[in-house]
């Protein structure tokens, strides 16, 4: 593994295990300061709960860059508390049935608990017992008493899945919350590592917030305040596996993915699959005729409307505590940004607000 993936692993890991669930993105601000505070000009929150971290070209009057990663993640939340140190818990985003019995979880009280999943084992319940298990029925086992639980993780409380990870062969990492805080760290490196002089404008790296839980997205109103010049919206992308249908997800370890659709900019999407091939980054171009499922749709349609283009990292197990990336992937997601955010071409064809672009 080269030096640059090991960083981008370390990072992505890093990030991944903050703790996000979708509405409580506010409590890790004291984390993301920590962590970026000293590489950005600015960092700023509005009352959604996006954070916007902006780095400056130096130059006055420069146009401005988005690049668009949410920071919520998919999640739990605390419904009652029952006796013998039992959580009943209902889901924040879309999780799988499947993959919620025996699941390691940890309820964000005002103390940290640790947790388990559990169901009445299938021997002791009526009816079909290979049928799964509803939401309803499911409890998180903490161990502690009733009393300590109304205390310390009342109602209301979030839920996320345990930070664990692990390494697969082939460059592969696994683990939670890799949607979408692995393009989040990804971007960032890039921003970080690229001198201002080499911006061809001022950038903010969009923490964003509430995508996991609305199709409309926090970032509506961080890019009406922010109001780029055109954007960059980076989210993970279904990887193929096997029996799933090639036209709807994308390979993993052959780069990042750029949508065709409707609900993004055309002429910024074919210069951005242009600089890939001018610069032999790793590529897929994917068919998304009315909707990308992701921010940029939204990105689109704010204000008088934003250039944007869609771009994606392939993830397996989507909305699971074991989501797959492979590090090929975000070699080329981190060098694809560097590009975007330094190409003077894109900045000059899209910094012209007002005026008529030529088609």
């Amino acid at each position: 593994m080269n030096e640059l993936r090991q960083s981008l692993k370390e990072k992505i890991i890093s990030l991944a295990a903050v703790m996000s669930v979708s509405g409580f993105e506010k409590r890790s601000d004291g984390e993301i300061k920590e962590r970026f505070g000293g590489n950005f000009d600015e960092i700023r929150a509005d009352a959604v709960g996006n954070r916007m971290l902006i780095k400056r070209c130096g130059r006055e009057n420069a146009p401005m860059i988005l690049v668009d990663t949410h920071f919520d993640e998919i999640g739990m939340m605390v419904t009652e508390i029952c006796d013998g140190g039992f959580l009943k818990f209902t889901n924040i985003g879309g999780i799988s049935l499947a993959i919620l019995q025996a699941a390691d979880v940890t309820v964000y009280g005002k103390e940290i608990i640790r947790g388990v999943i559990t169901s009445t084992p299938p021997h002791l319940r009526s009816g079909d017992s290979s049928k799964l298990s509803e939401i309803d029925e499911l409890l998180i086992d903490t161990g502690y008493s009733k009393q300590t639980l109304e205390r310390i993780a009342p109602i209301g409380t979030p839920i996320g899945f345990s930070p664990v990870y692990s390494e697969l062969l082939g460059e592969r990492i696994a683990g939670k919350s890799f949607d979408d805080k692995a393009p989040a760290a990804i971007c960032a490196a890039a921003i970080i590592d690229t001198e201002r002089e080499e911006l061809a404008a001022d950038v903010c790296l969009m923490l964003s917030s509430f995508e996991e839980t609305s199709r409309l997205g926090g970032i509506a109103p961080a890019a009406y305040s922010l109001d780029p010049d055109y954007a960059m919206v980076v989210d993970v992308n279904l990887a193929s596996v096997p029996d799933t249908p090639k036209s709807e997800t994308v390979p993993m370890g052959e780069g990042i993915s750029i949508s065709v659709s409707a609900a993004t900019d055309r002429a910024l999407s074919l210069m951005t699959e242009q600089l890939c091939k001018k610069k032999e980054i790793a590529h897929t171009m994917i068919a998304a005729p009315s909707s990308t499922g992701t921010n940029a749709p939204t990105v689109n349609l704010t204000r008088g409307g934003i250039p944007v283009v869609d771009v994606g990292l392939p993830l397996a197990n989507m909305h699971t505590y074991n989501e797959v990336i492979d590090l090929s992937d975000c070699d080329s997601l981190y060098r694809l940004t560097r590009e975007f955010i330094t190409d003077k071409d894109i900045a000059e064809r899209f910094s012209r607000k007002g005026e008529e672009l030529p088609l």
